[in-house]
């Protein structure tokens, strides 16, 4: 049994929208709970396995699996999709490498920079800061339409999960802004935009405008 724990307008949200785009989303029961959100609204909630209480967590048989890139990586290897690169696959390597990129480079450096936090430890012991990192995505966007190859995958729907929030920070000039459209295009934003609004009414929260505006 496979259960993806969910909470709307949350990091999860990727998770649920990848199980969309591989036609998988009712394979996977899908538990939405209660999370802490941004401003101390929400809370936490007993029926969330995750040991820091966080969503996305996916539940297989009993053992958890815990951040995006592991979840989309299992997803997408389990389901054989062609979001992701199997095994055998000649671009595997670019797909593992943008994966975990992500989770080590990408959100660091993008909350970094929304905090104005310039000058920082972590930076240095990354040796990457913000134009580093737009380097390398515009690197790999020079030599295929995503960053994996030249077909959308699970990679370029987490790398880009950030930019929905943070839309301003992506550089006018070069391949980032089309790279990122594209990367919305292929997605069922309309679908999932409906489904987390119910989840939210659901657990008696309010409207992500009504939230932020309160925050």
């Amino acid at each position: 049994m496979i259960t993806l724990y969910h909470s709307p307008h949350s990091r999860s949200t990727g998770i649920l929208s990848l199980l969309r785009l591989m036609g998988k989303e009712t394979e996977v029961t899908i538990k939405t709970v209660h999370i802490i959100r941004h401003g101390g609204l929400g809370q936490s909630d007993p029926k969330n396995p995750h040991p820091e209480g966080k969503v996305p967590l996916l539940e297989v048989n009993g053992r958890i699996i815990r951040e995006r890139g592991a979840i989309m990586l299992w997803l997408t290897d389990h389901f054989d999709s062609p979001l992701g690169r199997g095994v055998d696959n000649p671009a595997r390597g670019d797909y593992l490498s943008w994966l975990f990129y992500y989770g080590n480079v990408v959100e660091p450096i993008l909350y970094l920079t929304y905090l104005e936090i310039a000058e920082n430890a972590m930076i240095h012991a990354w040796c990457r800061d913000q134009a580093t990192m737009f380097t390398a995505l515009e690197a790999a966007l020079a030599k295929h339409a995503f960053l994996v190859d030249d077909e959308f995958s699970a990679a370029d729907l987490l790398v880009s999960a950030p930019f929905q929030w943070f839309p301003d920070l992506i550089p006018a000039q070069g391949r980032l802004r089309e790279w990122f459209d594209q990367c919305m295009a292929a997605q069922d934003t309309a679908f999932i935009a409906e489904y987390d609004a119910q989840e939210m009414t659901q657990l008696g929260l309010p409207s992500l405008e009504e939230m932020y505006e309160d925050a």
